[in-house]
């Protein structure tokens, strides 16, 4: 059984920064890319960013390009995402996924795993 272990999350005021760990355990077959959502009150679960687990492709939404950055440590199996300049609207809780198969990775559907989430409050 997979589980994701998400961590990092908390209060910041607007221009700060948080870094988000992702802890991947219990893996018996291959990932094919790992990503981060994230979902504000009222609203529906976003895709942020994903890294192909071989390669080290990513993609990031537009809304966080340039600010955001995805990462992973592959001996670790913990995938992070550096977030910079945070605002306001980056207030949610930010969830981290692994798909095994690698298709519509832009989309919850995508993905077969989930972690808990974890909580960014972004202050004005």
């Amino acid at each position: 059984q997979v589980q994701l272990v998400e961590s990092g999350g908390g209060l910041v005021q607007a221009g700060g920064s948080l870094r988000l760990s992702c802890a991947a355990s219990g893996r018996t077959f291959s990932t094919y890319s790992m990503g981060w959502f994230r979902q504000a009150p009222g609203k529906e679960r976003e895709f942020v960013a994903l890294i192909r687990w071989s390669g080290g492709s990513t993609v990031y939404a537009d809304s966080v390009k340039g600010r955001f950055t995805i990462s992973r440590d592959n001996a670790k199996n913990t995938v992070y995402l550096q977030m910079i300049s945070l605002k306001p609207e980056d207030t949610a809780v930010y969830y981290c996924a692994e798909s095994v198969i690698g298709r519509q990775l832009r989309a919850t559907e995508g993905y077969d795993y989930w972690g808990q989430g974890t909580q960014v409050t972004v202050s004005s």
